[in-house]
């Protein structure tokens, strides 16, 4: 009997620039130059970034709006021997961008799923707030609705600690103003355009921030630091159902695993591990 998996090739995930097209690794260069095929969420900027680096290998589109139909097709490639890499527009694949139904499709197809690390605008912004990276929890886009950003912003500040969001320019004011009333006036850093000749960030309490702010243009990562507990100042002893709130805005990324989350709930109320994981499971059984 063959073993698929061994004669089968690998779907790299390959980080791309965020903005400066330098900002690439020979890995990935020599990964994108070696596969049979790209699948791109916009093949028109992926193809400005190959023409860069004189890389000629084919491109197909997958974004949101085609990834479930041409999963099978992609998937049925690999199995077949072929190796694809799959980029987004910027940074690293998935996060916040399509990509994800792909690769859990492949692992669950049994074939070989490869990261090929690059650019990160949450990294790159946080690594430069001055705020605390440790934990830090990442919450995407800010919804743009108003029953769900009010829901956002109460899991903001049930998380606490340092969060990392992405958002809009034509709401990047409006989600400050939101935040700094949920929040209070705590310190920011507002990233924009990461990388590029225009890069800017500006820091400091949000009040602070929204008066220096003057141009709103571009795409902007915000690093904002919540209620920072210490063993001595702490608030009254979260209930089981807060507990499992914040957990689960901490591991729904999958970037953060269920024992590292209930490690940095333990440290942030003061509390053993295991008081933490017992209050999560009976938040569960009571349906909290």
């Amino acid at each position: 009997m063959v073993d698929v998996a061994s004669t089968a090739g690998t779907l790299f995930i390959v980080g791309t620039p965020i903005g400066n097209l330098e900002d690439i690794t020979l890995r990935a260069l020599r990964v994108l130059r070696e596969v049979s095929v790209i699948a791109a969420e916009d093949t028109r900027r992926t193809a400005q970034l190959l023409a860069r680096h004189a890389i000629h290998t084919p491109l197909t589109s997958l974004h949101e709006h085609n990834e479930e139909r041409k999963t099978p097709a992609l998937l049925q490639r690999v199995q077949r021997g072929e190796s694809i890499a799959l980029v987004s527009d910027a940074g690293t694949p998935t996060v916040s961008d399509p990509g994800s139904g792909l690769v859990r499709a492949a692992i669950d197809a049994n074939l070989r799923v490869e990261s090929i690390p690059g650019p990160s605008a949450v990294i790159a912004a946080l690594v430069v707030s001055g705020l605390s990276t440790r934990p830090f929890t990442f919450m995407g886009f800010a919804p743009t609705r108003s029953k769900d950003r009010t829901k956002w912003f109460a899991e903001a500040r049930a998380v606490g600690g340092t969060v990392v969001f992405f958002e809009a320019p034509h709401r990047i004011r409006s989600t400050l103003e939101e935040l700094k009333a949920v929040v209070g006036d705590c310190r920011v850093a507002v990233a924009r355009e990461l990388t590029k000749i225009h890069e800017e960030l500006v820091r400091g309490p949000i009040s602070d921030v929204l008066e220096r702010m003057k141009v709103i243009r571009g795409e902007f990562t915000v690093v904002v630091e919540i209620g920072h507990i210490t063993d001595s100042d702490l608030p009254e002893p979260a209930s089981d159902g807060e507990l499992l709130l914040q957990f689960g805005v901490m591991t729904k990324t999958g970037v953060v695993r269920r024992r590292e989350a209930i490690a940095a709930l333990a440290r942030r109320h003061a509390r053993p591990s295991s008081d933490i994981y017992q209050a999560i499971e009976r938040a569960k059984k009571s349906g909290e």
